[in-house]
């Protein structure tokens, strides 16, 4: 069983309280991007002698393999019903810590996967619920269609919104820490209702929207800035940071070229 975990950019973010959970609440749109993804193998193996064997390539990933949220989602699953012993291979592209989501759809893809190979597979409306354990992006996942996100970005309400055109993705390479990130942010009531964005023209999207995480992270990486203001150059018709960073997207009307300044950045370019 194969699977392409594919990315995800936002189109406006706003953080807009802090919870008594010690989560902060969130109004943004989810928008997912089908063309940058990691490819992830899940087969049943009961020779194992361990429920899960792991093992991963491609990009880097920091860290102990056991704390990898596709093994995560395996636990978790299997505490709720019936799984195989199974192999797991993850071959990463999504760079890691980007604000693309490539951590949470790999966790989100799991769980549906190992869900499809359980004995009794649990209904969607619980796998949701398995998923928000996992990451407050991970819920998305599971529907993967351009939704706003409320509450911790788990309350998803599909919007019919597509993108035209051309997308930039531009990463300096860079780590933002999101729990830092958002530990600095004062929230704000939402300055512009999200579910009017599809009346209006990508064109106009820079005096409507904002992410609250770039008057945080910009001060403290001026680079995510200048890419920012480098893609307006380039004659993008609206950029904007996803989540907390350190991303950069351009949307652009015709297939743009990447700069030189770009030469060391992770960039890719995508029809939409």
């Amino acid at each position: 069983m194969i699977a392409f975990p594919n990315a995800k950019i936002n189109l406006g973010l706003y953080i807009t309280e802090k919870r008594q959970d010690g989560f902060h609440a969130i109004e943004t749109i989810f928008y997912p991007i089908f063309t940058l993804c990691d490819i992830l193998e899940i087969i049943p193996a009961e020779h194992n002698h361990e429920p899960i064997v792991f093992s991963q390539s491609g990009l880097v990933v920091d860290g102990n393999p056991q704390d990898n949220l596709c093994v995560k989602a395996y636990h978790l699953l299997r505490k709720h019903t019936t799984l195989p012993k199974v192999v797991m291979h993850l071959h990463k592209q999504i760079p890691m810590g980007a604000g693309l989501g490539g951590g949470s759809a790999d966790g989100a893809f799991a769980l549906k996967m190992c869900n499809d190979l359980a004995k009794e597979p649990l209904p969607l409306s619980e796998l949701e619920s398995l998923a928000l354990e996992l990451g407050s992006d991970c819920p998305f996942f599971l529907k993967n269609i351009p939704c706003l996100g409320t509450g911790r970005g788990e309350v998803l309400e599909p919007i019919d919104i597509k993108l035209n055109g051309y997308l930039m993705l531009v990463n300096p390479g860079v780590h933002v820490n999101t729990g830092r990130a958002y530990a600095k942010c004062t929230p704000r009531s939402t300055p512009f209702d999200l579910n009017e964005l599809v009346r209006h023209s990508p064109d106009t999207w820079k005096e409507l929207i904002a992410n609250d995480f770039e008057d945080i992270v910009f001060p403290q990486y001026p680079v995510i800035s200048e890419i920012k203001d480098k893609l307006y150059q380039l004659g993008a018709v609206y950029t904007g940071m996803s989540g907390s960073g350190a991303t950069v997207f351009g949307l652009f009307n015709d297939e743009p070229s990447i700069p030189p300044e770009f030469a060391n950045y992770y960039k890719s370019i995508h029809k939409m």
